[in-house]
């Protein structure tokens, strides 16, 4: 571990440096894992491929900032998922989808269904949330922001925040439900 750590600041030492070399290697240690990050907050490759680009200006530009005391990538991570933000606020196609306003609220149950999923599935019903609730979601159940974190990153209440993660998280329920009850209908046909 602390020959990784050691590795890691080189790393960026010479990043630091502006050595070529160094920078490609940073970036693809991380550009596949942070690529991920951006899709789960657009609407498009296209769109994701253009947060990453812009995230890791943004890193290169700012990484005399990283203190080395936690980890490179959670740095970046929080680079990528700042820089999602601002282009989901900057581009009309988003912001129509990021009211937080009651008329686009879907009712709450607090029905909890036990299903079994695979990632990619989940992933795929997450994306298919209404773009504000999709945000919220991703910015608290995945990547571990506070409410009131997220109220400050998105210029709303925590109480907002909570609101409609409760929501985001009770839409889920219900696509999840009618997902089990479809795949068990269809899996008993022919039997």
């Amino acid at each position: 571990m602390a020959t990784e750590q050691m590795e890691q600041q080189k790393l960026v030492r010479d990043c630091l440096k502006g050595k070529p070399q160094a920078q490609r290697q940073l970036y693809e240690q991380y550009a596949d894992t942070m690529l991920g990050v951006c899709y789960r907050y657009t609407r498009s490759m296209r769109d994701a491929e253009d947060v990453l680009q812009e995230g890791f200006v943004k890193v290169f530009h700012h990484l005399n900032q990283y203190k080395q005391e936690g980890e490179l990538g959670a740095w970046i991570r929080r680079i990528m998922v700042n820089t999602a933000l601002n282009f989901l606020k900057r581009h009309r196609k988003y912001q129509e989808e990021m009211y937080f306003t009651e008329e686009y609220l879907h009712p709450v149950s607090q029905e909890d269904p036990a299903v079994r999923l695979q990632a990619k599935e989940l992933a795929d019903l997450i994306r298919q949330l209404p773009q504000g609730y999709q945000v919220i979601f991703n910015l608290h159940a995945v990547e571990g922001f506070s409410h009131v974190e997220i109220g400050e990153m998105l210029g709303i209440s925590d109480g907002t925040s909570r609101s409609q993660y409760a929501r985001a998280r009770n839409l889920l329920i219900t696509w999840l439900k009618k997902y089990s009850s479809d795949h068990k209908k269809s899996s008993y046909v022919g039997k």
